[in-house]
């Protein structure tokens, strides 16, 4: 049985110990599909409030968004001490929990390059400070990052470890229009080249399973991102949560969730054509609470491992 290339893996080959990615949730920072600068609402599967927590902090910078063209900045320093107590607890716990001894800051939730160059400069040095962080990860949108940025990233990278994360979805114009990503797919390859011509490594998120997606339009997704170049990858089916553009639209039977058997087998035969050289960092993906509408196979994780690998271990792979 062949194990599958695993980002757990890459990372213990390159620094020798237990790498983890801590994520953090920076208050403040938002989506231009979600600020109006290209569109209203945010993709229509995204569930906007997910991603804030109750803390004061949150509560203080509600309704306090920044965006490439702000002028400064009141609240950095409240971000940065959010940033060092995120980074502390969650460390700690996966010291404690699993063994971790070196660590990936993993900027998560919305767009993370998305602010003024001074604001991002100010929280990516910070990230790097902290006790055995050896990178950053930075998940951001094609349409929302700089130059500027990717100049100063790539500066970084030669002393640390950085990722971009690319949500890359599909390569269908039409599909990117539906769900209302406010990009095209040639700006998605545009940046992902760029990024690597910079020397920062690259990991694109794919979902099937999107509206009037065939199989075949999944995995000419899965192929194009490959060719671009990506150095990881990140699996999703698409999932129906409440309060949601998507909810709505399955309310009125618009589309039909994908099925636990079709994704298996476009998730097989996405892998079987990978280059071995591209890690994968996620196979799957779901919630198990009541906000999860559809499908109901999203819900278990743990099933949902154990369904991959026995699809897997029928063409010799194991995740």
């Amino acid at each position: 049985m062949k194990q599958i290339y695993t980002y757990g893996s890459y990372l213990k080959e390159k620094f020798g110990a237990k790498v983890y990615k801590v994520g953090i949730n920076i208050s403040g920072f938002t989506c231009p599909n979600i600020d109006g600068t290209v569109a209203k609402g945010g993709c229509t599967f995204c569930e906007n409030d997910s991603f804030s927590a109750s803390t004061d902090t949150v509560q203080e910078l509600k309704g306090f968004h920044l965006n490439l063209n702000s002028k400064e900045n009141p609240y950095l320093e409240k971000q940065l001490k959010q940033l060092e107590q995120q980074f502390s607890a969650i460390s700690k716990r996966q010291a404690k929990e699993y063994g971790a001894e070196k660590f990936l800051v993993y900027f998560q939730s919305f767009t993370n390059t998305y602010a003024p160059f001074e604001t991002l400069k100010a929280l990516y040095e910070k990230a790097l400070s902290f006790e055995n962080v050896v990178g950053l990860s930075i998940g951001t949108r094609s349409d929302s990052i700089t130059e500027e940025t990717l100049e100063y990233l790539a500066s970084l990278s030669k002393k640390h470890e950085i990722w971009l994360e690319f949500g890359i979805q599909s390569v269908y114009d039409a599909t990117l229009q539906k769900i209302n990503r406010g990009h095209d797919s040639a700006n998605v390859e545009e940046w992902i080249k760029k990024s690597k011509a910079a020397g920062v490594n690259v990991c694109g998120h794919l979902i099937f399973g999107l509206q009037n997606e065939t199989q075949e339009m999944m995995l000419e997704t899965s192929r194009a991102a490959y060719e671009w170049g990506i150095d990881s990858v990140k699996y999703h089916p698409l999932y129906v949560v409440k309060r949601t553009a998507l909810a709505n639209e399955l309310s009125r039977s618009e589309f039909e969730p994908i099925s636990e058997a079709l994704y298996l087998d476009t998730l097989v035969k996405s892998l079987q054509m990978k280059p071995e050289h591209i890690s994968v960092q996620r196979v799957t993906a779901g919630i198990d609470d009541d906000s999860l509408l559809a499908p109901q196979w999203c819900r278990d994780k743990n099933q949902q491992i154990k369904n991959i690998n026995a699809a897997l271990k029928k063409i010799g792979l194991k995740y």
